[in-house]
């Protein structure tokens, strides 16, 4: 125990991380002959700031305990940078994290074709619809969806996965048991029981702006490729494909409309080869089959060939050309009326949560906003915004201009 004291007692050290951290554990060998040493031995280390060396002088291990106070009720398992089953492909990196915080499965990285996948937090539909598709079916055919708990397209991937039945990993940039965003506390909950929550931060850490950029090297660093879904420039997502890129890794690229802001940094991406153009899960997995053996499933077979290959890019530029944007209405019109897919309401039932059958029905035929919709349900607005989503994705509403809603189905109510 004493032994894990010291490593929580290192890794809380102002200004000891990266380069810093690596050169010491190589100068003293263990935690607790750094936590042992004197103020000259650390001059001697070289590139320590005089912060970083009187941080080093506080030798009290209560903050060490007050970590694993926390990590035995909550329930996180600690992970250091000397254990045999820390990811070698972690350990790797230019700054490995001293110490992972774990909750849920322990997973051998190394042994999984894990793939990071990353985008904006202000999605489109367009980007959590792709999301959630893609980690579904990479999901599904065997690879291991690393990723974060951001709104948006961190949460598509999540959610992506959770629905074929997971695993999926969710890198955080702030403490386990501090839930961000708060309204994501169910999603946390599915995570750990089929997959893993991650952080280099011990409980109680808040998720703050700086430590997002600091995570990114990590969802990178576990994974043998990064998919960017949506992202404009700059953004955090260009700083993990630049992680991804350091490391080694593949990239790999969503692409969307030439005028969508949320697109400019993956078109980019794919435009200046910094990441490969993909359009379905198998463009992503046929490069990691033959490191996989047994382990991943394509359908259709191998890689395209080039002809076909390029054939299918240019049917997707020609997609992604803009279109005309929806008329502001009211109500559809009997055009829209006559287009709509009827569906028993009995048979829908099934396949939608409370929140959603609630929000579906207080559409009642028009267009609405969403302070509407949270009106007439009387449910709160986060769960509203959640399940106005999902009913985009599985079709059942459709999103007009100036952020208003309408059922994009007809109901059969007998």
């Amino acid at each position: 125990m004493s032994n894990l004291k010291h490593w929580i007692w290192l890794s809380l050290r102002k200004g000891l991380a990266g380069q810093n951290a690596v050169r010491l554990l190589e100068h003293f060998g263990t935690p607790e002959l750094a936590h042992a040493a004197d103020q000259e031995a650390y001059r001697m280390v070289g590139g320590l700031s005089n912060a970083t060396i009187q941080s080093l002088m506080n030798k009290s291990l209560d903050q060490a305990d007050v970590v694993l106070g926390d990590c035995e009720r909550y329930g996180i398992q600690l992970l250091t940078l000397q254990d045999s089953i820390y990811p070698e492909r972690l350990r790797a990196i230019h700054q490995p994290p001293m110490v992972l915080y774990w909750k849920g499965r322990q997973i051998a990285f190394d042994n999984e074709a894990a793939v990071g996948m990353v985008g904006s937090r202000e999605a489109t539909p367009y980007g959590v619809k792709c999301a959630m598709k893609l980690s579904a079916d990479l999901t599904r055919k065997g690879a291991l969806v690393v990723t974060g708990m951001a709104q948006g397209i961190d949460a598509a991937c999540v959610r992506g996965a959770l629905k074929v039945g997971g695993p999926v990993v969710s890198v955080l940039a702030g403490g386990i048991d501090r839930v961000y965003p708060s309204y994501h506390k169910n999603l946390y909950e599915d995570v750990a029981a089929v997959g893993a929550l991650i952080s280099e931060y011990p409980p109680g850490t808040d998720h703050i702006g700086s430590h997002f950029p600091i995570r990114n090297r990590i969802i990178s660093g576990l994974s043998v490729g990064v998919i960017a879904v949506e992202s404009a420039r700059p953004s955090g997502t260009l700083l993990t494909v630049n992680h991804a890129l350091e490391q080694n890794r593949e990239v790999f690229a969503v692409p969307g409309p030439i005028d969508a802001p949320q697109s400019e940094g993956t078109n980019r991406l794919i435009q200046e080869g910094c990441a490969k153009l993909i359009l379905e899960a198998d463009d992503v997995l046929c490069e990691f089959v033959d490191k996989f053996p047994g382990k991943l499933r394509l359908g259709g077979g191998a890689c395209l060939p080039p002809e076909a290959e390029r054939q299918r890019l240019e049917e997707a530029a020609a997609a992604a050309e803009p279109r005309k944007a929806p008329r502001t209405r009211e109500k559809p019109t009997r055009e829209d009326q006559d287009d709509l897919v009827y569906l028993r309401w009995a048979d829908c039932k099934e396949k939608l949560t409370d929140d959603q059958r609630a929000v579906l029905l207080a559409m009642d035929g028009g267009t609405v906003q969403a302070d509407d919709l949270v009106e007439r349900t009387q449910i709160p607005a986060r769960r509203v915004l959640s399940a106005l989503t999902l009913l985009q994705i599985q079709g059942y509403a459709a999103e007009e201009s100036g952020k208003r809603f309408r059922a994009a189905v007809k109901l059969k109510m007998e």
